[in-house]
Order: C-alpha cells, then structure tokens, then sequence
C-alpha cells in the first residue's frame, strides 16, 4: 500500500487457462477470475500472458500488476496497483461476464 491519494493495492485471484485459442478474462471458477491465454504452460510463458491480460482488462500498466502467489500452479494470486474502487468494480464485472 502507497500513501497517494486512493491508490492502493488489490489483491485478486486468477485461475489461468494456458493454450486457449485467444486471450480471454472474464468469468469466475469459484471465487477466482479466469484468464484463458494462448501461450502454453512453458518457462512462465502463460503466467506472463495472463499477468498482461489482468493489466489489460483492468486497465492498468503491466508493472502494475505483480504476481504474489502460485508461480507454477493454474490457480494464482495477483496484486494489482491502482484506485481500490475503480479496480474492485472491475473485477467485479469481469467475475460476472
């Protein structure tokens, strides 16, 4: 947590899907939003894929968004950099698309 004006960090749980046809965020596998990548599960290529996908669909710089659990698991832990509440509700429309 930075002390500038609403910006905080959020953390969030990511399920990846590694070798999907297109990148994808959206939807929920139990409390945990999806992210389907093309990338394949090799060298940390999905993770980094989904680590930008997250970035994308929030709308927050890749840098922002920095992995703080499950390194070589498909269910993984993610803090994201930025405005708590702008970030929240974007999750939250993700999590219900």
């Amino acid at each position: 947590m930075n002390g500038e004006g609403g910006a905080v960090a959020v953390r969030v749980a990511i399920r990846v899907g590694p070798g999907a046809s297109r990148t994808r965020v959206g939807g929920a596998h139990g409390e945990a939003l999806v992210v389907k990548v093309a990338a394949r599960a090799v060298e940390g290529r999905a993770t980094e894929a989904a680590l930008r996908a997250v970035a994308d669909a929030l709308g927050v710089r890749r840098r922002d968004v920095t992995l703080v659990g499950g390194a070589t698991s498909r269910d993984k832990v993610v803090e994201v950099a930025g405005d708590a509440a702008e970030i929240r509700a974007k999750i939250d429309g993700l999590l219900g698309s």
